[in-house]
């Protein structure tokens, strides 16, 4: 079956991101229990900028916990950190309304956070507690919460994309405006599951937002000693689909470049493409030694640190002053704290219960009404 196409198919252009601004919507408190965050206008533009902020922060704090935490083996398993990457998942869930769908890839974390999902579930899942998303079987590569439509947490290099352009395909057959967010790395760009769903999202003009996080590096190659072509804008331009690259390294930049390809996408634009380009300051994972990358490189893209030039921003537009930091710091701390120790308490599945949900346990027929 062949979707039919809407009018208006986009142009095959690379273009530069138009200038910064403030994004409408701010996102809402949610527990990762009700549904996903509803998106409200912020007050003014120093409120909708300091809550980017104060959610950076969170990400960034939450996964410096983690690291301690792995270190002493509260975290088992694989463990991706995307400190330094901050700005993407901020700046991108802040553009996305609750009826859209997010799928990721295995560096997760912070877009589950910036998304709605708790802390607490987050954290408890990556210890492997019932508590967590998804009652610990997912563990850090595989956080997943469909109330707030996040679907994953996908541990396979690509492995997002196809599902992205069902679930597109799904919305756009049923008429629902609503966007699905792919975000993915430098690395799938290598794969064929991206290729043939870039062709197909643009071919059936699907409401996809392709967003790569470029942090130049995959798992540890350079992307110019894997890719002929490094400009990955230039390169999904060429499925005719709008592309551009954004600074991932200034969260109002990707903000404000996510909410235009957003509206546009939701808008029956068609497919969208964003490359970010960032920069992740620790290993591709903790059992990465991270010997393909010379330590000076590394201190030169920490001057560019997104959540020390969103602070120096705000600090000089009189947005922001020591005391307002410090306020978010101890905020943040307690969030993290409190995270802590919901994942401490919290319960390992009973060996009994490990061939639960193999099959149903509901019937289908249940689901009818």
């Amino acid at each position: 079956m062949t979707p039919a196409r809407r009018p208006g198919r986009g142009t095959n252009r690379v273009a530069v991101a138009a200038p910064v601004g403030t994004g409408p919507h701010v996102p809402g408190p949610t527990d990762g229990r009700g549904a996903a965050p509803s998106w409200e206008p912020a007050a003014d533009g120093r409120d909708h900028r300091v809550r980017l902020l104060r959610e950076m922060l969170r990400i960034r704090r939450f996964e410096e916990r983690c690291v301690e935490l792995y270190s002493g083996s509260a975290i088992r398993g694989f463990l991706h950190l995307a400190i330094g990457e901050e700005a993407c998942a901020v700046g991108v869930m802040a553009a996305l309304t609750g009826d859209d769908a997010v799928v990721t890839t295995y560096r997760e974390h912070g877009h589950a956070l910036a998304r709605g999902i708790s802390m607490r579930a987050t954290l408890a899942e990556l210890e492997g507690k019932i508590e967590g998303t998804s009652r610990g079987r997912g563990g850090s590569m595989h956080i997943f919460d469909a109330r707030t439509r996040f679907y994953g947490g996908n541990a396979i290099v690509g492995g997002g994309l196809p599902l992205a352009v069902g679930l597109a395909l799904a919305d756009h057959l049923r008429d629902q405006q609503r966007v699905t967010a792919c975000l993915f790395g430098d690395g799938a760009v290598a794969e064929g599951e991206f290729h043939e769903s870039m062709n197909l999202a643009a071919l059936w003009h699907l409401p996809v937002l392709f967003v790569c996080e470029n942090n130049r590096y995959a798992m540890g190659t350079a992307l110019a000693r894997a890719q002929s072509e490094t400009d990955l804008a230039l390169r999904a331009s060429s499925y005719r689909m709008p592309a551009w690259a954004v600074d991932g390294m200034d969260v109002l930049a990707v903000e404000e470049a996510a909410r235009q390809a957003a509206t546009a996408v939701r808008g029956g634009g068609g497919p969208h493409f964003l490359e970010l380009r960032t920069y992740r300051f620790r290993a591709h994972s903790m059992y990465d030694p991270d010997l393909y990358r010379d330590k000076a490189e590394i201190e030169r893209w920490k001057e560019r640190d997104p959540i020390p030039a969103l602070v120096s921003r705000l600090s000089a537009e009189g947005a922001l002053g020591d005391e307002d930091q410090e306020r978010l710091e101890r905020d943040v701390q307690a969030e993290v704290d409190d995270a802590v120790a919901f994942a401490e308490a919290g319960t390992l599945e009973p060996v009994a219960d490990l061939q639960r949900f193999v099959v149903s346990e509901r019937h289908p027929s249940e689901d009818t009404p």
